[in-house]
């Protein structure tokens, strides 16, 4: 029998899936914690802004590394679930499709991951994103990858018989690149991540993306003042 779908506002969807979220077998969700923040790499005394930070997986790590994290997301679900993942860390519930609440430089590096398909202006995120950070700051930007997106790919989570889905912004990755460059960011970097052996191993129903573009990572750095 299908499930039923439905499609509510996306930050009640958010606020209902926040306290199953990090128990939902996830291939996307295990691939980007596998490799993220590894790019990211923070570094003790570092301020690092979590923009996006949802339940706090990243936020977490980043300050058990002894970096400063502040975590913003649109969501009270997820961030009352963040605060108990990452106690030491500073909240706030922002929607990263306005103004960022935080101060101009203040940031040394800056992690967005997965929140790109629910970004409705590219430009102002990133704009918002390189003024956050301090001249020679770093941004690590992870996505859902856009050729599975186009396949139509959102998104989603179960509830009983319930299937609730939570949409998606269709962008390629040259979207996202040219919004970074347009931004003043530079030295920008790409890398494509594929389901293989590992991912499947973790999340066995990770079998049916095996080979196949899963996330989109991109890494650059404020060079413009």
């Amino acid at each position: 029998m299908a499930k039923r779908v439905e499609r509510p506002p996306l930050r009640e969807g958010y606020d209902r899936w926040a306290q199953s979220y990090d128990a939902t077998p996830n291939p996307l969700v295990a691939l980007d914690r596998r490799t993220t923040f590894a790019a990211l790499d923070p570094r003790p005394g570092e301020r690092v802004l979590d923009a996006g930070c949802g339940t706090g997986a990243h936020l977490a790590r980043v300050c058990a590394s002894r970096a400063r994290g502040i975590g913003l997301d649109f969501s009270r679900g997820m961030l009352s679930v963040a605060q108990r993942s990452a106690p030491g860390a500073g909240l706030a519930q922002a929607d990263l499709n306005g103004p960022f609440p935080v101060r101009s430089g203040a940031f040394d590096a800056l992690l967005s991951s997965l929140v790109s398909e629910h970004l409705r202006d590219l430009r102002s995120f990133f704009r918002e994103a390189h003024a956050a950070l301090r001249r020679g700051g770093r941004i690590v930007f992870s996505a859902f990858h856009p050729e599975l997106a186009r396949a139509g790919i959102e998104a989603n989570f179960s509830e009983g018989d319930t299937e609730v889905r939570l949409g998606a912004e269709l962008y390629s990755a040259d979207d996202y690149l040219n919004a970074m460059d347009d931004a003043g960011f530079g030295r920008i970097e790409r890398a494509d991540y594929r389901g293989d052996g590992a991912l499947v191993s973790e999340v066995p129903v990770a079998a049916k993306y095996l080979g196949k573009p899963l996330l989109l990572l991109i890494r650059a750095e404020r060079i413009a003042p």
